[in-house]
């Protein structure tokens, strides 16, 4: 890395530390990488230091449970719970409207379109003290909520946080749990990879995060955009969508894709191998140019759509056996 790149790397890194030290109920200790959404749909990570995540006393952890659309035993369905935060007692209408529209949103697109069926999905409706979360709509807003929630994590924008200890345990209220979505009543655009993943529940734009977030939950795939390091010198990944192989090597060694090679994808264009994923520019391919493993606002690209059509039917039980 040139000397200036250095520097700015430190600085950078040094701003995302003081950020998270005077956010709300931050402290010294382990750091995390986040995935930061932009509303171009361009995806990066950072770095940022994890604030202490204490949980919830376990007698205030009640919350009803509504189902947004039940079609099955959560043994032989897929369980998104929605947590939601900054929604008074008297705004859970409003959240109601928000956790139904990101799964409108989310079942526009291939696979969950034609497996819809296949989920379940429950809404908690955690209730917090105040309306809305910190930071919003401007930095040093503080708001007495159930999970914590705040932007201007690792002191990006839009990077939405929450405590995930506590939206998990909201989460748990649910019959069945396989991917957590907390929604901040928030019409900022906004929201977060990770464990649990978040979103601005009253931005339409936002609604994308939870597809891409799916892409990793279900189908265990790779990210297929290249921040921000340069050669991979890796081994070859274990992810299904990112490979060493150049065209002619993946033919060869009849590895990852192959079998796609040339065909049209989704997303545009022919598969192939195209140079820049896994977060390197060079050393390492994605299947097609771009993708919603790379972009929001993407559809997945052929390769990627199978796996995930796949590992849907496989947690009902009715795989096909690719």
């Amino acid at each position: 890395m040139l000397p200036r790149l250095r520097f700015l790397a430190a600085l950078f890194a040094g701003l995302a530390f003081l950020a998270l030290v005077s956010a709300p109920g931050a402290g010294a200790g382990r750091t995390e990488v986040r995935e930061v959404f932009s509303p171009d749909g361009s995806i990066s990570r950072i770095r940022v230091p994890v604030p202490d995540q204490p949980p919830a006393p376990e007698t205030e952890v009640r919350a009803d449970v509504v189902p947004i659309q039940q079609t099955g035993p959560s043994d032989k369905r897929f369980d998104l719970v929605f947590v939601g935060d900054g929604y008074t007692a008297d705004q859970l209408a409003t959240y109601h409207q928000h956790a139904v529209n990101r799964w409108n949103e989310l079942i526009q697109i291939e696979p969950y379109k034609s497996l819809k069926d296949s989920f379940n999905v429950w809404q908690v409706n955690v209730v917090s003290p105040q309306s809305g979360v910190d930071n919003d709509p401007t930095q040093g807003v503080r708001k007495d909520t159930a999970l914590d929630m705040y932007f201007w994590c690792g002191n990006t924008e839009r990077l939405l946080c929450v405590n995930e200890t506590k939206a998990n345990q909201y989460a748990r209220q649910a019959p069945g749990v396989d991917q957590v979505l907390a929604l901040a009543n928030s019409t900022k655009y906004g929201g977060a990879g990770g464990g649990v993943a978040t979103s601005s529940g009253g931005n339409a734009r936002s609604g994308q995060i939870v597809a891409h977030e799916l892409g990793h939950s279900v189908g265990g795939l790779a990210d297929e955009y290249d921040y921000p390091d340069d050669l991979y010198t890796g081994p070859e990944p274990s992810e299904v969508n990112v490979s060493t192989y150049t065209e002619d090597a993946m033919r060869d060694r009849e590895a990852k894709w192959y079998r796609y090679l040339g065909k049209e994808s989704p997303d545009g264009g022919v598969v192939g191998t195209y140079e820049g994923a896994y977060y390197h520019k060079r050393g390492v391919y994605r299947p097609t140019d771009n993708s919603l493993m790379r972009s929001l606002g993407r559809p997945f690209n052929l390769p990627s759509l199978d796996v995930m059509r796949e590992a849907i039917l496989r947690k009902t039980g009715e795989s096909t056996g690719r």
